[in-house]
C-alpha cells in the first residue's frame, strides 16, 4: 500500500495523532489535539490528513473486557468521524499502547507530566503497519 496513514489515539481530553511515511513502513508522532467538541476534532483531523496527503485513518480501539463503556464511546466517536470524511477509517486494537508510549516517552526524555497521547497514536499506527506488512491486517 502506498500512501500516508493517520493514526489516532482517542481520548476525552486529548486526541493523539501520528502519521506514517508514504511507503507505510514507519510511524511518527504528529500532533496533540485538545478536545473542545467532536466536530472541532474531526475538522482538525481532516485538516491534518489533507496536509499530510493521507489515504486513511487508523483509530485505536480499547479492548478492556471490564470497560465496555470506553469501547462504546470510541465506537460512537468513530461513527461520527466516518460521517465527516471520505477517507477509510480502520479500527485497530490499542492494547498495551499506553505502556509502550510511556516507554517511548522515557526514551525521548519527555517530562513526566507531558501528555503521551501522540506517542500512543504512533504505537497504534506502527502496530497496524507491522500487521499490514505481515498480512495480518486488512488494507484500509
Amino acid at each position: 500500500m502506498i500512501g500516508k496513514l493517520i493514526g489516532i489515539d482517542h481520548g476525552l481530553k486529548r486526541v493523539g495523532v501520528a502519521v506514517s511515511d508514504a511507503l507505510g513502513i514507519s510511524a511518527r508522532e504528529l500532533a496533540l489535539i485538545e478536545v473542545e467538541t467532536d466536530a472541532a476534532t474531526y475538522t482538525e483531523l481532516k485538516r491534518l490528513a489533507a496536509e499530510q496527503n493521507a489515504v486513511a485513518f487508523v483509530v485505536g480501539m480499547p479492548h478492556n473486557e471490564g470497560n465496555t463503556e470506553q469501547a462504546e464511546a470510541v465506537q460512537a466517536w468513530v461513527t461520527g468521524l466516518k460521517a465527516t470524511t471520505p477517507l477509510p477509517v480502520v479500527i485497530w486494537d490499542e492494547q498495551l499502547s499506553s505502556a509502550d508510549a510511556k516507554q517511548l516517552a522515557k526514551q525521548q526524555k519527555r517530562p513526566p507530566r507531558q501528555p503521551i497521547d501522540d506517542l500512543a497514536a504512533r504505537v497504534i499506527l506502527q502496530s497496524y503497519i507491522n500487521a499490514l506488512a505481515d498480512g495480518l491486517a486488512p488494507p484500509p
